[in-house]
């Protein structure tokens, strides 16, 4: 199961400079607005301790993370959604990802001129979302209006649509994203096909300089008050901080981030947050040519997540045998957990949870 993220935010914010720590490639940044003619589209791997520590216990050929395909969406601007700046082009883009990452300058450099003259992410965020906004109310108009010759002629289904799109339209005309209208499951599937943009779940990032790392900073607090009511996850990163971490080897890491005063890079943080903003989850295959993470929906059963291997393994599912990782941690292996009960064998009603290590019992 492959997860996509989009980075967005306003032009100059930082965006690209944490997509390269992210991917560690080396797309091009420049002081310039509207200077990206593309999309940045980029690999990179979850950072999974718990992966880490069982390859120290069970050996295996390969260690394989789970990874997560990130975009650096050119920076938005006000206007964007009816061709301005770079253009409505990269809202598309958009719509293609899972979740989003908003990223908020919240630091000064007269070196990098703001499109809007002066810093306020506050600002920015209404700025970004009305852009999507209005992309969704255009989609949901384009909808109702399909669908009203239908209502007319008396399509009963087409008319209960256009009731249910109108409590959509309603709340973007109210300046309101998606993700905050309480909707039930029949209402939902209606526009499960359109992939809004204000649906999709969001994690705020505050790029800020590196002395206000650790505690913020005014424009940091700011974005956090305008947040306060919303369920919202805000991480607080230093972008250039972040690149010159990035940059190091593992060993050079450790000693760097003891020396700030961080447990670990700002991005690894940011990947955990985006698993838990689209409520994903991680099991382990061990042994042999691999220790392997995978990545599943939160509350798949047992079949479903063993066909995520491989269909074969759905679709002649017997068995699975499981050991929670704690487990393993407190036992030290596998035929110690065996012998002290702690392998369970499970069926196909068994719901999956994050750290589960399996092995899969199949016949096709």
């Amino acid at each position: 199961m492959g997860l996509k993220c989009g980075i967005i935010g306003i032009t100059n914010s930082g965006k690209t400079t944490l997509f390269n720590c992210m991917s560690k490639t080396k797309a091009q940044i420049t002081n310039f607005a509207f200077s990206t003619g593309k999309s940045n589209i980029g690999i990179c791997t979850v950072p999974d301790q718990r992966l880490t520590k069982i390859h120290q216990l069970i050996k295996a050929d390969e260690l394989i993370y789970a990874t997560v395909e990130i975009v650096d969406i050119p920076g938005l601007a006000k206007g964007s959604s009816m061709g301005e700046g770079i253009g409505n082009a990269f809202l598309a883009d958009i719509r293609l990802c899972d979740a989003l990452i908003h990223v908020l300058r919240c630091f000064d450099d007269a070196n990098l001129p703001h499109i809007d003259e002066t810093i306020n992410p506050v600002r920015d965020i209404e700025t970004v979302d009305l852009e999507l906004q209005i992309k969704d109310l255009e989609q949901i108009e384009r909808k109702i209006q399909k669908l009203d010759k239908a209502a007319r002629v008396g399509d009963k289904e087409a008319r209960q649509h256009i009731e249910i799109l109108e409590k959509y339209k309603n709340h973007l005309e109210n300046f309101q994203n998606i993700r905050t209208l309480v909707t039930n499951e029949n209402e939902k599937k209606v526009v499960e096909d359109m992939m809004l943009l204000t649906a999709k779940p969001v994690i705020y990032v505050c790029n800020v300089d590196e002395k206000s790392v650790l505690t913020g900073n005014a424009y940091s607090n700011a974005v956090k008050d305008f947040l306060k009511n919303t369920n919202t996850e805000i991480l607080i990163i230093g972008g250039k901080l972040e690149a010159e971490i990035s940059e190091l080897d593992d060993a050079d890491q450790l000693l760097f981030l003891e020396d700030v005063g961080l447990q670990e890079p700002g991005v690894n943080k940011l990947l955990q947050s985006a698993y838990k903003s689209l409520n994903l989850i991680s099991f382990f295959t061990v042994g042999g040519k691999e220790n392997r993470a995978w990545t599943i929906t939160e509350g798949m059963l047992a079949p479903q997540a063993a066909g995520v291997i491989h269909s074969d393994l759905e679709r002649g599912f017997i068995r699975a045998e499981v050991i929670a990782y704690n487990d393993l941690i407190a036992y030290g292996s596998e035929v110690n957990c065996k012998n002290a009960g702690k392998l369970s064998v499970e069926g196909k009603n068994y719901i999956i949870k994050d750290g589960d290590i399996l092995h899969i019992r199949f016949n096709v």
